[in-house]
């Protein structure tokens, strides 16, 4: 009887593990399935250009995992139940021998949410879209969040829409994670698109007339887009899995639910350690390492091997500024800035390359390090 591996999302994270297990229990007695809700894969990197009203390349998933063995079943994942351990997705049951849960995450809610739009999904960004298509010219409009997901959307908009005005607000300083040069340009990059940059700005809640910070003051925005942070899915809570306060599900080295040991979660769904001893950030760019890294112990497990030895560190930050220029941070291992940082146009041809990589590398799975031979798994933070 075969080993039934269900993996439950095709994100950056899940869709890495697919593909991985794939190669790795190639001429294995094992079975692996890919449920997710659509057939095509989603650039979560790239949907602030969505929202921009680019165009897009389309990949199938059906493409991307040809000659992977791996079964792609298109349904939505309602429930999990770790004690049978079964997964009810379109009111069909699905039972497993081991799970990947892989279900990724939303835009954090604020107060006020339902007067905001938000890029975080590709339906949000398609609304959102077609609300800045019916944008008058000199239309308000408001982006609250100085992270990547913010600064990215704020930049695309502008440059898209120079007519429009745009502003940003932001809880901190503006970059301020980032070393003074790359945060310089960051600031003449806004500043040349016209952006409004609003630091040290805590909005509270959105509200019909754009939105409101704590002290009190009123932004005032014909659109108000939030983008603060990612949730993740909430599935995980009601699964009978461990979950952190979050409903993120705690994991050890392996990505292993630290409840369930059939169980791996992945990506933004996972409560896993980085470099320095604090959790990977919620975001695509831990998603990869930790799919191949997941993916790399269950089949250890399954094929009666020694698993390989990986690290999840980062080597950079990048941040598109429109489509002709970016800021990309140089990090230590654990996230911290270098030195060094690229900006212009080899910046943005940078961060373009990396999003293409990351589709090519779904296609043609990375060779495996021989078992116990470490290998690093670069971990970009990049927006999304």
């Amino acid at each position: 009887m075969s080993h039934r591996i269900v993996i439950l999302g095709a994100g950056y994270a899940g869709l890495t593990a697919a593909r991985r297990l794939g190669t790795l229990l190639r001429g294995r007695n094992a079975e692996i399935v890919l449920v997710n809700d659509r057939t095509d894969f989603v650039e979560r990197l790239r949907l602030h250009q969505v929202v921009a009203g680019q165009t897009l390349p389309r990949y199938d998933l059906a493409d991307l995992l040809h000659g992977s063995g791996v079964r792609l079943h298109c349904a939505r994942v309602e429930t999990v139940d770790a004690v049978s351990r079964t997964v009810i997705a379109d009111d069909e049951p699905i039972g497993y021998d081991s799970l990947v849960y892989a279900l990724g995450s939303a835009g954090a809610p604020m107060a006020g949410a339902s007067h905001s739009w938000s890029a975080a999904s590709p339906v949000r960004a398609m609304q959102l879209r077609g609300r800045l298509t019916r944008a008058a010219a000199g239309a308000r409009v408001l982006v609250v969040g100085g992270g990547l997901t913010g600064l990215e959307v704020a930049s695309e908009i502008a440059e898209a829409r120079p007519d429009l005005s745009v502003a940003l607000a932001t809880s901190g300083g503006l970059g301020d994670w980032l070393v003074p040069g790359a945060r310089a340009h960051l600031r003449q990059g806004l500043e040349r698109l016209g952006v409004e940059v609003r630091e040290g700005v805590r909005v509270g809640q959105f509200t019909s007339e754009g939105a409101v910070a704590e002290d009190g003051t009123t932004l005032v925005a014909d659109v108000a887009i939030g983008a603060i942070g990612f949730a993740p899915n909430p599935i995980a809570v009601g699964s009978g899995l461990e979950v952190d306060g979050r409903g993120q599900v705690v994991v050890d080295a392996a990505m292993r639910s630290v409840s369930h040991p059939e169980v791996y979660a992945v990506g933004d769904a996972a409560l896993a350690m980085g470099p320095g001893g604090g959790p990977l950030r919620m975001s695509c760019s831990s998603g990869m390492p930790t799919g191949w890294l997941a993916a790399g112990h269950l089949a250890a497990a399954i094929a009666g091997r020694r698993p390989p030895t990986l690290r999840v560190r980062y080597f950079h930050q990048t941040i598109s500024l429109g489509r002709r220029d970016a800021v990309v941070q140089f990090v230590h291992g654990d996230d911290r800035p270098r030195r060094g940082y690229l900006t212009g146009r080899a910046a943005a041809l940078y961060k373009e390359a990396l999003c293409r990589i990351a589709v090519w590398s779904f296609a043609h799975d990375l060779p495996a390090g021989r078992a116990g031979k470490p290998v690093t798994v670069a971990a970009s933070r990049a927006a999304g």
